[in-house]
């Protein structure tokens, strides 16, 4: 499933693409890196590419051209996916390259793109933990679809979960929805019942949760 939908989305943009500099990019495919993050986090996470775009053209200081490894843009924003590898980006990186490549997201930045930098080692040794920095990232600029079943209180506790980077408690869910902690201790259930929610740590009174990924 996922190697057809991959080919099915970069063909689209092959097809689309007028820029011939973008165009012979994408004609040479994508880097491993890239390809290893769509699969193993992304697809996982989000279920689709929708508003997301490989190798995007943007232009630099000097008036020329440099390429993001995925620009994710739903209605107009603008987020940006680099993927690092360890070797081209640590070991191997030179002062000149070095600033180069903070001088590029500075200036990316001040133009109104946010930023998602993503180490490949995270990708093959802590997916999970990457998964829910996608979520978090998407939940910037979009509200991710929920299951229709849920009750809105359910649904919100699913979108405060996949905004946040860490566990949370009831108490902060509690002031998030504006009720009680009781009341949000009960959701928080329903939710690990339903598996979607897991408990993470603590005593009873003051467990800790995290969306199920």
């Amino acid at each position: 499933m996922f190697e057809q939908k991959l080919e099915e989305w970069l063909r689209k943009h092959i097809d689309d693409e007028t820029n011939h500099r973008r165009r012979e990019l994408l004609e040479k495919g994508l880097g491993h890196g890239t390809v290893e993050f769509l699969r193993h986090v992304w697809y996982p996470a989000v279920g689709n590419f929708d508003h997301l775009y490989p190798e995007w053209e943007v232009r630099d200081m000097n008036n020329g051209y440099r390429y993001l490894d995925l620009a994710y843009m739903p209605g107009g924003v603008r987020g940006g996916v680099e993927i690092q590898g360890y070797g081209s980006h640590a070991r191997d990186l030179n002062v000149t390259r070095f600033k180069d490549l903070c001088m590029r997201h500075c200036l990316l930045t001040l133009d109104g793109w946010t930023f998602l930098t993503i180490a490949y080692p995270s990708i093959i040794e802590e997916p999970k933990q990457c998964q829910q920095l996608v979520l978090a990232f998407v939940g910037r600029f979009i509200s991710m679809p929920v299951p229709d079943e849920l009750h809105w209180l359910e649904a919100e506790t699913l979108r405060f979960a996949r905004r946040l980077l860490r566990p949370f408690t009831p108490f902060e869910l509690a002031a998030h929805l504006r009720i009680t902690s009781q009341h949000a201790r009960r959701i928080l259930h329903r939710m690990v019942d339903k598996n979607m929610m897991t408990v993470t740590g603590g005593k009873q009174r003051y467990r800790s949760y995290q969306i199920r990924l």
